[in-house]
């Protein structure tokens, strides 16, 4: 009879694999550059769709620096300066230097970035709504809680381990 510790270990190898399953599905869904195209129109905004991510990263996250924002996005430093330079231009973000570490350049969103960025906001609570609208209130909370609680243990992994 195998031990109770090997009937968990098995369980919980399955379950791993189930939840990097959705991963991929979730993130293979969010990085869909249609899925982009469809955010901004539904928005009502005009916006490159290869700007898009870096408006709400820097409006998320910010400030923050270039450096980190490319990892963030999965682009390199030099692509991601030139679209933040683009932004900064269109009068969406503004680059300063960090006051924490004056070798860093930073992005922050400007005020007509945060109106852009709401209305990105109005349309993906939209879409969440249509599909969220067959669950229950109490399934949302704890999906939101458990992400949260997701996210933030990976976010404490030291490098290299994290990567399910």
């Amino acid at each position: 009879m195998p031990s109770r510790e090997s009937v968990q270990n098995t369980h919980i190898s399955i379950q791993i694999r189930e939840l990097h399953g959705a991963l991929i599905d979730i993130v293979s869904f969010m990085n869909q550059p249609q899925r982009d195209e469809r955010m901004v129109k539904e928005a009502g905004i005009s916006l490159d769709r290869a700007l898009f991510p870096l408006l709400v990263g820097i409006e998320r996250r910010g400030p923050i620096g270039i450096v980190e924002l490319a990892a963030g996005v999965g682009r390199n430093y030099t692509t991601v300066s030139r679209q933040v330079a683009k932004l900064e231009s269109l009068g969406l973000a503004e680059r300063r230097q960090s006051t924490a570490d004056r070798r860093v350049t930073e992005a922050v969103i400007t005020p007509k970035g945060k109106a852009m960025t709401d209305n990105i906001d109005d349309a993906r609570e939209r879409y969440a709504r249509a599909i969220f609208k067959s669950w229950d209130a109490q399934d949302i909370d704890e999906l939101v809680r458990l992400m949260r609680k997701f996210a933030d243990a990976v976010n404490d992994e030291p490098q290299g381990l994290a990567g399910l």
